[in-house]
């Protein structure tokens, strides 16, 4: 007797306790196998693109935040980037090193959310508290510069909102320390307890099982789908925007870019924490290299841009994150388009759901790490 089966359809999200956004995903099923899959967006859409047409461009800062509310300095920077080039703002120098050790802290801090999250969803707890106390940290020193935990409204036009704090307390500190000091201290602390995450996972059968030759991505398909970030750099395509097109002061520091071949999940988790390493060396050098003098330069809190149009990118913790910005020579955009890492990332989700157990949906999905914010805008 031959058992007959029916595909039958099931929503995930966009209201789903696993699902990183309000997403909402079509899925068609053959029993426990994933036949085809429909990635349905727009759940998130607020119209920050429009919105940047009614808000003079000093104004329009805070709004960025939220595009990708985990590493809202990314979003900050390569909006302030855009404005910069088309007005010919120079940063300070001092602003300069601030905005790329606060971006890398940023980084790490993303990197650490989504390996906490991503551990928790495949049924391990005690990686996701270790990955989330150092976070906790990063977030400390966000708080104590710019007074934010969350969206920052941190980087301006020439610069910095704020300085560095001359000194900081705490509860992980040894009391009153300058604040390099501390940050010293965090980035040293950090790597052991990173290492004993990886030992706490890498080596374990459910996880290697859950995550090992499971949701491949082949090289070409990342290539044409325009992947970027880690998810791309797992499939051996070995693209930064810091070293590919530098910006700020990329050029003058040592890092590497971490690849891997097979381009599974697998390989996605150990990029992003080879990664986490890099920025740990970023933060490193520029800590030793910040120098003196003013933060930001002095300008009106409302400019006029001459017209023109400019293309500003940066590597954010989820890709290639770039601001396409059209000026009339007001003090308004005349049109801002943001391309977003997250969106490309997410088209190539149905191709790695096809004959996959439903149990690995969110596992798969959480790998490729996207933020919905980025996507709906």
């Amino acid at each position: 007797m031959t058992l007959k089966t029916e595909e039958f359809y099931i929503n995930m999200g966009p209201q789903h306790p696993s699902m990183h956004g309000v997403l909402r995903l079509l899925v068609k099923l053959d029993g426990e196998y994933i036949v085809d899959c429909e990635p349905v967006i727009g759940y998130l859409h607020r119209s920050i693109e429009k919105m940047a047409e009614g808000k003079h461009f000093g104004q329009f800062i805070p709004v960025t935040d939220r595009l990708d509310y985990v590493t809202s300095m990314s979003a900050n920077y390569v909006f302030v980037l855009a404005v910069e080039r088309l007005a010919d703002i120079v940063p300070t120098p001092r602003g300069d090193y601030i905005r790329v050790l606060m971006v890398e802290l940023n980084r790490i801090a993303s990197h650490l959310l989504w390996f906490g999250t991503n551990t928790l969803e495949l049924g391990a707890t005690t990686p996701f508290l270790y990955a989330f106390q150092e976070r906790e940290k990063i977030l400390d020193m966000f708080e104590a510069t710019c007074g934010q935990r969350l969206t920052y409204n941190y980087l301006r036009l020439g610069g910095v909102a704020y300085d560095l704090p001359k000194t900081v307390s705490f509860a992980w500190t040894d009391g009153v320390m300058p604040f390099e000091k501390a940050c010293e201290k965090f980035l040293n602390e950090m790597i052991p307890v990173l290492d004993m995450c990886e030992e706490l996972v890498s080596e374990n059968a459910i996880f290697l099982k859950r995550t090992r030759g499971v949701g491949v991505l082949p090289r070409d398909l990342a290539v044409d789908a325009g992947c970027s970030g880690p998810v791309i750099r797992a499939c051996g395509v070995k693209y930064d925007v810091r070293k590919a097109v530098p910006y700020s002061i990329y050029s003058e520091l040592d890092f590497d870019i971490p690849t891997r071949e097979n381009g599974d999940s697998w390989d996605r988790y150990k990029i992003r924490m080879d990664e986490i390493r890099e920025s740990t060396k970023i933060c490193h050098q520029v800590l030793a290299k910040m120098p003196k003098g003013a933060f930001k330069q002095v300008l009106p809190n409302r400019i006029w841009v001459p017209p023109g149009e400019v293309y500003s990118r940066i590597e954010n913790s989820r890709g290639d994150m770039g601001t396409y910005l059209v000026a009339d020579g007001s003090e308004k955009s005349y049109r801002c388009k943001f391309r977003t890492p997250s969106f490309s990332n997410l088209c190539v989700m149905p191709y790695l759901l096809k004959g996959a157990l439903v149990a690995d949906l969110i596992a798969i999905g959480a790998s490729l790490d996207f933020v919905l914010p980025e996507i709906d805008r």
